[in-house]
């Protein structure tokens, strides 16, 4: 039995348990057919192409789950190129058909992933609220009176609403992110870069993001590992260099007061409110920062220069087909052709001047919290005032990816409309994987479920684990702790905070006199009866796990430390003879505890 949500870890059961690709396509058929909205899909793949695809997996991959993606259903915002469908970025005079797949379908395909179509979207990606197509309007899963979010509104529908396990959207000013807290997913917007854009059509091709809905942070970044990697067919294609967040002790950083703009949604406001409480609560230190420049810069996508990218992608199009837009997105776009060079430089130079600023308020915190959307709207509302409405919906989005961000957007709860809110955490350009486990943490604490299933529990086997990048576990006991002298000699590397634990009873810890910065010795000492000493294990890149090992000073070496758990993970000890007369202690439980004492 498939649950409502197709999630990576029920599907998996479902497949280990005996169900086919055949059957769960078959499945996707039935539920695609009694979907009630008629307006997810611009080209739904075939019954029989979709049958095809399933066999045709089934006969190169027979064992289950064999694959990564093995028999799993997904659907393709209608701006990316399947080959076999054709391609219409929300305008049928546009459509092509393409004779390849965009690298990211192309790559998940290989994993064993199966289209079940091309999804509606804002048209040529330019809005964030999914009532700018000739195809209708995707609604609200909670409420059929209420936009779906956009531009990527079909996708987002198709994951919600049980019909795909996933879905890919593209993400210029948020489209990746509005729709995903308007239906209670998972948005992952990678860092510019990470995922290519080959074969896909472009909106800002300065800034746009291949991006994915999913039920969960855990199915997000599997579905991402697989789909991202660096492609020279793409200009703007990057190659990862992942860095780390702190594990203990990390900042997020809220909206001040003043900066809290939910155009007099109460409701929303609330869920804001109560998701940094549950930040709280999970243990991070809650921070404000000026959110002034960001905000600036996000006045720039659409106000400044950059709409003339927008312009770039369509002009030939938009010369001799113009009747063909949506009125308001040719409004829009056309309001490009007053845009010069020199407006164009003057964007940048300011941009930049932004991007300085904010590097002020990046000291503040480690990670920033903001709402995804400040409220939402009715269809009729937004068909009514179409480019006011939607503005508002970008407030806290727009700045990401002109400031080269990573975001995971995750649901907040609920109103007592019923009508679901959400929030997005933001950190630095390649933080993607650092920033998984903290937004898995929030979306499992606000216990608001998964799509349509809101009150459904998080699978526990979809929890985010950092994947197996062959770093070096070490255990440090002192200096080399999160925020203390020595801790940059982990974090400057690439080093990794894996956890907080604690030894195993029989190690004593001693304060070494005379050490710059000050230094504890930890001696094992076989039949001592302690409690454990608290700990920290990192993991470093094989080659600056050498380095570092190289510089460490005596009395001070790596041996194995044994820890509560019974596992041997080598670490620091120090040689017995160099703490004959220093201060044992090990009674305080930690190296932390002893500081303040010591002062």
């Amino acid at each position: 039995m498939l649950p409502t949500i197709l999630d990576l870890s029920g599907l998996r059961a479902a497949y280990q348990s005996g169900l086919t690709p055949l059957d769960v396509v078959e499945a996707v058929i039935a539920r695609r057919n009694e979907a009630n909205d008629p307006a997810i899909f611009i080209t739904p793949a075939s019954n029989e192409d979709l049958r095809a695809a399933a066999r045709d997996l089934m006969a190169r991959a027979p064992e289950s789950n064999s694959l990564a993606l093995w028999g799993v259903p997904f659907a393709v915002k209608d701006n990316i190129d399947v080959a076999g469908l054709p391609t219409t970025a929300g305008c049928p005079a546009y459509a092509y058909n393409p004779d390849v797949d965009s690298t990211v379908v192309a790559r998940l395909k290989a994993a064993g992933a199966i289209v079940i179509g091309k999804t509606n979207l804002d048209q040529f990606a330019t809005g964030l609220n999914g009532t700018r197509s000739p195809h209708g309007a995707p609604r609200s899963v909670f409420n059929s009176d209420y936009i779906s979010g956009g531009s990527s509104s079909g996708s987002a529908i198709a994951v919600a609403s049980g019909l795909a396990s996933f879905a890919l959207g593209t993400d210029t000013a948020g489209s990746g992110r509005v729709p995903a807290a308007f239906n209670n997913l998972v948005g992952i917007k990678p860092t510019p870069g990470l995922l290519p854009n080959t074969g896909v059509v472009p909106a800002c091709k300065s800034v746009d993001c291949v991006t994915i809905f999913a039920a969960t942070v855990g199915d997000g970044l599997a579905i991402r590992k697989v789909a991202e990697g660096f492609d020279a067919a793409d200009a703007f294609s990057r190659r990862a260099k992942p860095v780390s967040l702190p594990g203990i002790g990390l900042r997020i950083g809220v909206l001040a007061d003043s900066e809290r703009e939910f155009f007099g949604d109460k409701a929303v406001e609330r869920l804001y409110g109560a998701a940094i409480e549950r930040a709280r609560a999970l243990g991070a230190t809650i921070v404000f920062f000026d959110y002034a420049p960001f905000r600036e810069a996000a006045a720039l996508l659409y106000d400044g220069p950059w709409v003339a990218e927008r312009l770039a992608a369509v002009e030939e199009f938009l010369a001799t087909n113009a009747a063909d837009f949506d009125p308001t997105v040719r409004t829009i776009i056309e309001a490009a052709k007053g845009k010069t060079a020199v407006d164009a430089f003057n964007g940048r130079y300011k941009l930049e001047e932004l991007r300085r600023e904010t590097e002020a308020e990046w000291q503040k915190a480690d990670v920033l919290l903001l709402p995804t959307a400040p409220t939402t709207y009715t269809v009729a509302a937004m068909k009514a005032d179409p480019i006011v409405l939607n503005g508002r919906l970008g407030r806290y989005t727009n700045f990401a990816n002109l400031l080269d961000c990573a975001a995971i957007a995750v649901p907040a709860g609920f109103g007592a409309d019923g009508l679901p809110g959400g929030v997005t955490l933001i950190a630095p350009a390649f933080a993607d994987d650092a920033l998984a486990p903290v937004a898995d943490a929030l979306h499992r604490a606000a216990a608001s479920g998964m799509g349509i299933e809101r009150y459904r529990q998080i699978p526990a086997q979809s929890a985010f684990l950092p994947p197996d990048d062959g770093f070096i576990p070490i255990v440090v006991v002192g200096a080399h702790l999160t925020g203390m002298p020595l801790n940059h000699e982990l974090t400057a590397p690439g080093g990794r905070f894996v956890r907080t634990c604690r030894t195993r009873g029989d190690y004593r810890l001693f304060a070494l006199p005379n050490t710059v910065p000050p230094k504890p010795g930890l001696i094992h000492e076989p039949g001592f009866g302690g409690s454990g000493l608290e700990v920290e294990i990192w993991a470093l890149p094989p080659d600056a796990f050498g380095r570092f090992v190289q510089r460490i000073p005596a009395p001070l070496g790596i041996g194995k430390v044994v820890l509560d758990d019974g596992s041997a993970v080598s670490g620091f000890l120090c040689e017995a003879h160099a703490v004959r007369g220093a201060e044992d202690i090990t009674h305080l439980g930690g190296w932390r505890a002893y500081l303040p004492m010591a002062k």
